[in-house]
């Protein structure tokens, strides 16, 4: 590819299933759907682990959360791992955030030139009480998740606004000076990240009777497995909410989804209208879904194609427009993409990074590898770790049974095969496929001793529950709700 800028747009908590272009029936996103007619749609696109900060650590790095140790919301990144933002700058390119980073602190070297409003954990901690897995608390801030979703506004919703004007001024002066080497902007919005709070304008575009209802809710469909009935208890979502509120919720989200595709066009506007758009490719993306009800499920966390799946679309030049890619890609990929796209020469240091450049991808030049995705954070009983095989989706618990879907014929993933003695052949295929990759039981042990030592180093499990915890990370210039 020609070295071109890069705007790169990043979510929070997008489902792919909530977008018109993805096929959803109801969901008005008109500018991510006029992107993805000028660009490539990825539709098989995952996170590389369900939840906020190993997400993004693992997206900037392009390296697993079991290779880098980020594992949960309170071991946030902290520049320590080279991010393609550091091989821009070593080679002479701006890297520029605006917005959420969900990083340790702006005073760690996280890879940009400049960080403008950034969001990081709080107080540099995060999620504290997401460390204890080996007696899954009740996590008590959960219950505000109903009681508060409906039409109204918010702190993230103000701070969207503020991001996306931002980025739309850092365009009109970039407009302005000589060409150089390329440079990659990395705008982050929260949205549509839970509280689920929409703005009137954008709320009553989604009656709460005709949105639809929520699949397998009902206490008799919703799966038994032993690691999504400890989640539910942990994560206590759903016990605070009533028919009215489900509705009010994905009322809610739905307008959140439409307000984030009006600010993603204010932005590509600002492409066009500074001329930049000959010259800029565009890469949407988001750090993980949403369950958004389905099988009585909230928030993210698990490996089902509402949490794990995320929308990627890439257009402008040398993109083929209109095209559909079915193949299965992931965030780790777009380390290598973004190198390529602004024409950054590879280091030696990243020979072993697992991510392919989705150019590659798109024209069949990538070489064959697993898609892989992982969690080890708040309300996991088990170290849980995803792959696809084909269109076959294998899930594996360490300590519990596994699950096998089969995208194609149960895209709902309503049937689990895993307890089907017939498969047992393919899931060991996909149980090797995974170990080539990651000693699971390793990485769990792993990951519990570095999650127990933070545990101590912060005053220990006591303390942490007396402080309790925040339903979610406070927009910058507002202070966290602890319950």
């Amino acid at each position: 590819m020609t070295p071109r800028n890069l705007l790169f747009i990043m979510s929070d908590e997008h489902s792919r299933r909530v977008l018109g272009c993805y096929g959803h029936p109801m969901v008005r996103t008109p500018n991510l759907d006029r992107l993805a007619r000028r660009g490539v749609r990825f539709t098989d696109a995952y996170c590389n682990c369900p939840i906020c900060v190993p997400s993004r650590a693992s997206f900037a790095t392009g390296r697993y959360v079991h290779d880098i140790r980020f594992w949960d919301n309170a071991i946030p990144y902290n520049g320590s791992i080279p991010s393609w933002g550091h091989r821009l700058i070593e080679a002479g390119h701006r890297s520029v955030s605006i917005g959420k980073l969900h990083y340790r602190s702006t005073t760690d070297k996280n890879g940009f030139d400049e960080e403008v409003m950034p969001l990081h954990v709080v107080d540099g901690e995060g999620d504290l009480l997401g460390l204890i897995r080996s007696e899954l608390p009740v996590r008590k801030a959960a219950l505000r998740l109903g009681r508060d979703a409906g039409p109204g506004n918010s702190s993230y919703q103000d701070y969207d606004d503020r991001i996306t004007a931002s980025a739309a001024a850092w365009l009109a002066a970039r407009a302005r000076e000589p060409a150089g080497k390329p440079w990659v902007l990395f705008v982050s919005l929260v949205c549509p990240h839970f509280p689920l709070i929409a703005r009137p304008e954008f709320y009553n575009l989604y009656p709460e009777n005709k949105v639809p209802w929520p699949g397998q809710y009902s206490p008799e469909e919703r799966p038994d497995h032993p690691f999504i009935a400890a989640m539910r208890e942990s994560m206590i979502y759903d016990k605070g909410f009533d028919a009215t509120k489900v509705r009010r919720a994905i009322a809610a989200y739905f307008g959140m989804v439409t307000f984030l595709d009006h600010n993603i066009g204010k932005l590509l506007a600002a492409l066009e209208e500074t001329g930049l758009a000959a010259t800029t490719r565009v890469i949407y993306t988001s750090d993980h879904g949403d369950n958004l009800g389905t099988r009585g499920l909230w928030g993210k966390s698990t490996m089902y194609e509402e949490s794990a799946g995320v929308p990627l679309i890439m257009a402008g030049p040398e993109v083929p427009q209109d095209f559909v890619c079915h193949e299965t890609v992931s965030l780790v990929d777009c380390f290598p993409t973004i190198l390529e796209c602004t024409g950054a020469a590879p280091h030696p240091d990243d020979r072993d990074l697992p991510g392919c450049a989705l150019d590659s991808v798109l024209r069949g030049h990538a070489p064959g590898r697993t898609v892989f995705s992982e969690y080890h954070a708040a309300g996991s009983a088990a170290a849980t770790f995803m792959i696809r095989k084909g269109p076959f989706k294998y899930v594996h618990y360490v300590g519990m049974r596994p699950q096998l879907f089969d995208l194609d014929s149960d895209p709902e993933e309503r049937r689990d095969l895993g307890t089907d003695p017939s498969w047992r052949g393919l899931i060991a295929e996909c149980e090797q496929l995974l170990r080539g990759i990651v000693d699971p039981e390793a990485a769990d042990k792993l990951a519990r001793a570095d999650q127990e030592a933070r545990i101590a180093a912060v005053g220990g499990l006591e303390a942490i529950l007396k402080k309790g915890t925040f339903g979610f990370s406070p927009a910058p210039g507002t202070q966290p709700v602890y319950d």
